[in-house]
């Protein structure tokens, strides 16, 4: 039970715009349809930074703990959740027209076990609704993030 996902779209706006946007990790329930709140748990906002991320679906909440891997500027800033080794993030690329943003997650098997051990005969039914969900929220979030970047309600 493992999975790979991305997608892209231009945002008018320059990467560091966006950046400024994606590492801002208290905004994330301004875009995110599933994350509905973060804050940050240490000073620091680079890499091996934590933060807790507030989560809600109609079926569950919860939190995790995540920690910055990536912090780049220019190019990428991602995160992984400590509990699952799920990692999450946005890549930047410089456009013609702005910046073709990349969202992406990564399940590993790291996850497959957590699911295995915390839902047990039903952890193949929560990694589906979990990729789904996943695949869903990547799209979603990046239509609000382009929105935001752009300046538009």
């Amino acid at each position: 039970m493992t999975y790979r996902l991305s997608h892209s779209l231009t945002v008018d706006a320059a990467p560091p715009v966006v950046f400024a946007l994606v590492s801002d990790v208290t905004r994330t329930g301004e875009w995110s349809p599933q994350c509905y709140r973060c804050e940050w748990d240490t000073g620091e906002r680079g890499v091996g930074a934590t933060f807790t991320g507030h989560n809600r679906t109609t079926d569950q909440e919860w939190s995790t703990v995540s920690a910055v891997v990536a912090s780049d500027p220019n190019s990428e800033f991602s995160w992984e959740v400590v509990v699952t080794g799920t990692r999450w993030g946005y890549r930047l690329e410089p456009s013609s027209t702005g910046t073709l943003l990349t969202e992406y997650t990564e399940f590993t098997e790291t996850g497959s076990a957590f699911y295995v051990d915390r839902y047990g005969d039903d952890a193949e039914k929560w990694f589906t609704i979990r990729r789904k969900d996943a695949d869903e929220g990547i799209r979603h979030t990046l239509r609000r993030i382009k929105a935001l970047a752009e300046d538009r309600p």
